[in-house]
């Protein structure tokens, strides 16, 4: 792990204020957990994670589907005061290409969190709640059959998920406990398997920490036809990013450090919107690129690889391709809500 030298201002102290706090099975309980935008004011130190590095299983159960990524670098970071306390954790946002449905952005929003960081000890501790928030980018290009639903929703009012406003709401837990949405961010990679390589940033890092959550079902909305096309919408994208947020699936990063930083609280702020807007205009990213997802032994991920397993069999031999699988659910959608609209 590198070793620079931490920037001057460091007092500490926040880790070792509750015994509850301390490793190996530490208890933030006594924390309130806090709106991720609430406390930018008090930000003083940061930690970027320059190597976000993203690990899930395209084919559920399945330990030789896994494919890693790393996401655009410091595209997520870690805020918090000069005693240690954690007030803010930035997380990452994501694009994905449905042959059918164009491009869509994916946001991990953290919608609470609570925590402590120990720079001289190179420790950290956070709770964290999230969930996942899907949308079409404005400037995508979607076969005319989802253009056509698009203009039916805007027609009868109904909320297309076009912006984060009206974004489809994929809920999450702690790994292995669909009734606690608290799950913690802990120091070290994570155990429940190893890395390539190519994953792991040890002689640049500063330190590195792990996040597994788990992925639950969709918020309904409460209206039948946007809950409907939701789903259609969420087969779609899985289908692309190869069962990324398939209930049941499990999303691990490593998230690998650079050193403490102080905190520049406006840049901070806008960090979120920057993003997005960058995401939106074209699925770049202001700090460039990540990688492409790989499975362990390096070979390219391909979204025919988990659809494929998936569509064995009847389904297989009668849909054939991703494209027509999608069409095919678009036209059953728009037969069953809006036949006497077509």
């Amino acid at each position: 792990m590198s070793n620079t030298q931490i920037p001057s201002g460091w007092i500490g102290g926040f880790a070792q204020s509750n015994p509850a706090f301390a490793y190996p099975t530490p208890d933030l309980s006594s924390l309130e957990m806090k709106d991720n935008m609430d406390n930018i004011d008090l930000l003083q130190r940061q930690q970027g994670v320059k190597w976000p590095e993203f690990s899930w299983q395209t084919i559920l159960g399945d330990e030789s589907s896994r494919c890693f990524q790393m996401f655009s670098p410091y595209i997520s970071r870690l805020g918090y005061t000069d005693e240690g306390r954690v007030y803010s954790i930035i997380c990452p946002q994501q694009g994905a290409c449905s042959p059918t449905f164009g491009c869509m952005n994916v946001e991990v929003t953290v919608t609470g969190q609570r925590g402590w960081v120990d720079e001289t000890a190179k420790t950290f501790y956070a709770d964290m709640t999230v969930e996942g928030t899907i949308w079409f980018s404005p400037s995508t290009h979607q076969d005319d059959k989802v253009k056509k639903i698009w203009a039916l929703f805007n027609k009868l009012g109904l909320k297309f998920p076009s912006s984060k406003a009206n974004a489809i709401k994929v809920k999450t837990h702690k790994f292995q406990d669909p009734n606690h949405p608290i799950f913690p961010v802990s120091q070290g990679e994570t155990p429940r398997f190893k890395s390539p390589e190519f994953a792991r940033h040890e002689l640049e890092a500063w330190n590195v920490g792990h996040i597994d959550v788990q992925i639950g079902g969709i918020a309904k909305t409460g209206n039948k036809i946007v809950d409907d096309f939701n789903e259609m919408v969420m087969f779609a994208f899985n289908t692309a990013s190869g069962n990324m947020l398939k209930q049941g699936n499990t999303l691990t990063w490593n998230v690998w450090f650079t050193p403490p930083e102080l905190v520049d609280k406006e840049e901070w702020r806008t960090h979120a919107e920057r993003w997005r807007k960058s995401i939106d205009a074209d699925h770049g990213s202001p700090t460039g690129p990540g990688t492409e997802a790989r499975y362990f032994d390096g070979t390219p991920f391909k979204s025919a690889d988990a659809f494929d397993t998936e569509m064995k069999g009847v389904l297989k031999a009668e849909i054939g391709t991703i494209k027509q699988t999608e069409i095919n659910k678009v036209e059953g959608f728009l037969n069953k809500h809006f036949k006497g609209e077509l």
